[in-house]
Order: C-alpha cells, then sequence, then structure tokens
C-alpha cells in the first residue's frame, strides 16, 4: 500500500534539508581543531623542509610569516602516516629487528645545530636489517599514493624524493650514522618499498650551509622564479606572499627588531629594541612595537624614509603604486596588523583616513 502523497512529498521535504555529512565535517574539524590548539608555527628551520627548491620559502617559513593551511582531511591523511609508522615498527620489531623510537628520557629521538635554529625529529634508528645485521640505520618512514610509489621504485628516493633524502643526510650527519633506511608504503596497495640510504658528507655540508644561510637572513633570499606563472611559484603555500599583495602574519618573527642567535642551543631570539629574549609565546603575540622587516611589503609599497617615534622607535614611511605614502608605527600611523587587516592597501594613503587617525587616536582599521 503507498503511502499518501502528502506524506511522500513530507519526507521528501525533510530529506532535502537534512545537513549533509555532518559527521564526516565533525570529524574534519576535529583534525583543524587540534592543529589550531598546536600554535601552527614550528619554532625551527626542519631537516623535513630543508631540501625544498626554494631558499625564500624557507625562510617565510622560519620567519612565520605565513602557514600552510590544511583542511580536516588533509590533516587526517597525515595522520594515517603516523598509524603507518607504529604498525611496520610492530613488523619489524616480529621480524627481528631491533627498533629505537625514543632517548632514555622517553622522548622522540631530536638532533638540533645552529643554536637550535635547525633539527628535526628521527622515525627512529634500527639494528639488525638483513642486509647489514651490525650497523645502526637512520630510519625514516614514508606513505606515498600510487604514482609516487611508482616514480619512487623507478628512480629511487635522491631523484624522486630530493626533500626526502637530504633529510635523511641530515639525520646521518647530525647523528654520526653513515647509513640510512628509506621504508614506503603505497596507500593503495599496501606495498613496501625499501632503500638503504649512504651519507654522503658533501650534501650533509651543503645543507647546513644553506640551512645557516635562511636562519642568519636579515632579508628575504631571492625568489626561486620572478615569473608568478612559474610552476613551482604557482603551487607554493607563500604565493600571495612572494609575488602578490598579502601582508605578512605579525608576530616577533616578522619585525624588523628581532635577530636570532646562534649561541646555546636553545633556538634564541632577541628584542633588539627592548633587548629582552623573546620565548614561543611572546613570538607567536608580537607587541604593539612591531614594524614589519620592509622587504616583506616590497609587493605593497615602497619604503621611503625612517621617523625617530615614541621611545626610539622608529616608523617607516612606505609610498605606494598611486604616489600616497603612509608610516608603520605608533598611532597616527598605522600598526603593522592594521596594514595587514586593511582589504584595499590604497586606503592607508587616503588623506581623510590618515585625518580620521590623527584625530581620533585610537581609531584602527579593522578590514
Amino acid at each position: 500500500m503507498r503511502p499518501p502523497k502528502t506524506q511522500a512529498r513530507a519526507a521528501d521535504v525533510a530529506a532535502m534539508h537534512e545537513p549533509e555529512h555532518q559527521l564526516v565535517q565533525a570529524i574534519y574539524r576535529l583534525y583543524e581543531q587540534r592543529e589550531a590548539a598546536s600554535g601552527g608555527h614550528r619554532a625551527h628551520l626542519g631537516a623535513s623542509v630543508i631540501g625544498h627548491a626554494c631558499e625564500r620559502y624557507l625562510w617565510l617559513l622560519f620567519r612565520w610569516a605565513g602557514r600552510e593551511a590544511f583542511d580536516g582531511r588533509m590533516l587526517r591523511l597525515f595522520e594515517a602516516g603516523r598509524q603507518f609508522e607504529a604498525r611496520v615498527v610492530a613488523e619489524m620489531r616480529e621480524v627481528g629487528v631491533e627498533v629505537s623510537e625514543v632517548d632514555e628520557f622517553g622522548r622522540q629521538h631530536r638532533v638540533s645545530a645552529h643554536g637550535g635554529h635547525f633539527g628535526g625529529s628521527l622515525d627512529g634508528a634500527v639494528l639488525g636489517l638483513p642486509e647489514a645485521p651490525q650497523t645502526w640505520h637512520v630510519v625514516e618512514f614514508k606513505t606515498h599514493n600510487a604514482k609516487s610509489f611508482g616514480e619512487l621504485v623507478s628512480h629511487g628516493v635522491a631523484k624522486a624524493k630530493p626533500m626526502h633524502h637530504d633529510q635523511m643526510q641530515v639525520y646521518m650527519g647530525l647523528t654520526g650514522m653513515d647509513r640510512a633506511l628509506y621504508l614506503a608504503e603505497n596507500k593503495d596497495s599496501s606495498a613496501l618499498y625499501q632503500e638503504r640510504v649512504h651519507a654522503d658528507p658533501v650534501r650533509f655540508a651543503q645543507i647546513m650551509a644553506r640551512a645557516e644561510r635562511v636562519i642568519n637572513a636579515a632579508e628575504p633570499p631571492l625568489r626561486i622564479s620572478n615569473d608568478p606563472a612559474w610552476w613551482q611559484c604557482k603551487l607554493c603555500a607563500f604565493h600571495g606572499l612572494c609575488h602578490g599583495e598579502q601582508v605578512p602574519e605579525v608576530n616577533c618573527r616578522t619585525c624588523a627588531h628581532s635577530t636570532p642567535r646562534v649561541d646555546g642551543d636553545g633556538g634564541r631570539w632577541v628584542c633588539e629594541h627592548e633587548h629582552v629574549d623573546l620565548d614561543a609565546a611572546t613570538q607567536r603575540d608580537g607587541c604593539n612595537g612591531h614594524r614589519f622587516i620592509p622587504a616583506l611589503l616590497e609587493r605593497v609599497a615602497e619604503p621611503v624614509e625612517y621617523r625617530p617615534e615614541q621611545d626610539g622607535n622608529a616608523a617607516v614611511v612606505y609610498r605606494l603604486p598611486n604616489g600616497s605614502t603612509f608610516a608603520n608605527g605608533y598611532p597616527p600611523a598605522f600598526s603593522s596588523r592594521e596594514i595587514r587587516v586593511a582589504k584595499h592597501k590604497a586606503m592607508l594613503g587616503d588623506e581623510d583616513v590618515q585625518a580620521v587617525k590623527a584625530q581620533i587616536r585610537t581609531a584602527e582599521v579593522v578590514a
């Protein structure tokens, strides 16, 4: 017996208006919330990224100019890679390989250099591989999709995944081990690929010199290409910062006053204006004395003047493409946060806007 048409129509309407995939979206949001709670930025320049093709990308990453934003689906995918690691460690132990994942304090093995500003965490070290049972190896676990896995099998890790190869060179160089095991899984078929990698002292020295250059650079290095349509630039998370008019995040690392110091091993940062050390929380928050490193605004405006201001903290005057000027400084100049949030940067040079700022010292640009 058919239900009355009115009942059928009511059911159809209810189905049409029911929000879809609520559980899925809730799970994705869970991963996004976890990522937000972590603070977002890594304190050091990581061994996992040092092989990136562009030094400017590395500098922007190290200086917290921006961050790669991943949605919940991608963050969940990264978690799947960590689950593979736990699974394969158990399998290796069951076939007789010794795996060391943590140090004597129960912490993941870490290496660092350049005053703690460069380093990374090892997946582990292994002893007892059938190919070399007496030799300790750095071990690196990675997962790949089918296409990436095929390239890895065909060409080897150095050619197919040079960033992974450089990562292992760092770990070998800083631990003193001269062998590494690269163990990868095809996420589509669960097939495994292994490759033993030898330490390359020349490449290690090149990588360490590159890390030192990035850490010590006061301004962004040259772009990999000045063409915004260049394929590597188009795919880069920092395309807007590098080739567009996106303004960097406001924190101590994008401030002209901050300097990384390589004394000690704690990744020390110093505010040259206040003459104080900056802990991680302070670096993230920044302060009202923030002045952008001028080169970070080069796509927005040209620095033309430095004006002494309150407490000896200079204001930086910029000229916009339309010829008008604005200052990055204390009121009535614009704070760094105002410059970042201003949707249309030309408004910063508008005489009426500047007049309001002068008359109402607490007035702020909010969009």
